[in-house]
């Protein structure tokens, strides 16, 4: 069933009025059509069964009928710090990593970062919702503005983070083994040239373990969705349902 996000937070048993290009998706997109059903997500998380009541091209009338009662978060949140990436490698991290689960991505500059600005946190925060939509999660992850390196470890105030090196580091799965029992893991990316010795220092001052991804050099779009992925299988619920 076709999930929609939408700003604020839903009161039971009221109408709420869909505008714009949201209006725009339900209707042309979708095709919806009067007393369809739709499943709104609020700000907060919060579902509900919606039956449509009138449609335009550009509004919609949806009347709440009941809350929806299934949870797709996974029960550990993931916070990844990506450095920087070029083109469109950072468009598939921030879509891959939303369809993994990851609660947050912030977007680091650090020492070997090739851009160091960007406006595309308003496409990255589209894309986010989009892919959370497709694979039907409860919420869209907090997508960050860009900040540097050392700034945003030091604000994050981590008590388990990992972050990952290609020149050393413990195996990933002794890193994951120090997570068990946290509610929150940060994991750390580097730009396609890695971090320096410098920032795994500060990073390791700061609470982080360093680990390894085996011997092969990975990309780093690839180093992400693949330490989100076991992350997710061993601590979190890709492994299958309870």
């Amino acid at each position: 069933m076709t999930r929609l996000f939408l700003d604020g937070t839903i009161q039971p048993a009221k109408s709420v009025h869909v505008s714009g290009e949201k209006a725009h998706y339900i209707s042309t997109v979708l095709r919806c059509k009067i007393h369809d059903i739709l499943i709104v997500t609020d700000s907060t998380g919060a579902a509900y069964s919606a039956r449509i009541s009138a449609i335009t091209r550009k509004e919609a009338t949806l009347a709440i009928t009941e809350p929806f009662c299934q949870d797709n978060e996974p029960p550990i949140d993931i916070i990844l710090l990506q450095g920087l990436l070029k083109g469109e490698k950072m468009d598939l991290v921030i879509q891959k990593a939303t369809e993994l689960g990851v609660t947050e991505i912030v977007p680091v500059i650090t020492e070997r970062s090739q851009i160091r600005e960007t406006r595309k946190v308003q496409r990255w925060q589209k894309i986010g919702g989009e892919a959370s939509r497709q694979c039907g999660r409860n919420r869209i992850p907090l997508i960050h503005e860009p900040d540097a390196f050392e700034a945003v470890i030091a604000s994050q105030g981590i008590k388990r983070g990992i972050i990952f090196w290609e020149e050393e580091g413990a195996p990933f799965s002794a890193a994951v083994d120090k997570c068990k029992g946290e509610k929150k893991i940060v994991l750390c990316i580097g730009p396609e040239g890695g971090f320096s010795g410098k920032e795994i220092k500060t990073a390791e001052e700061r609470g982080f373990s360093v680990a390894s991804l085996g011997r092969r050099i990975l990309r780093a779009e690839t180093a992400a969705i693949a330490s989100i992925t076991m992350v997710q299988f061993l601590l979190g619920d890709l492994g299958g349902r309870e």
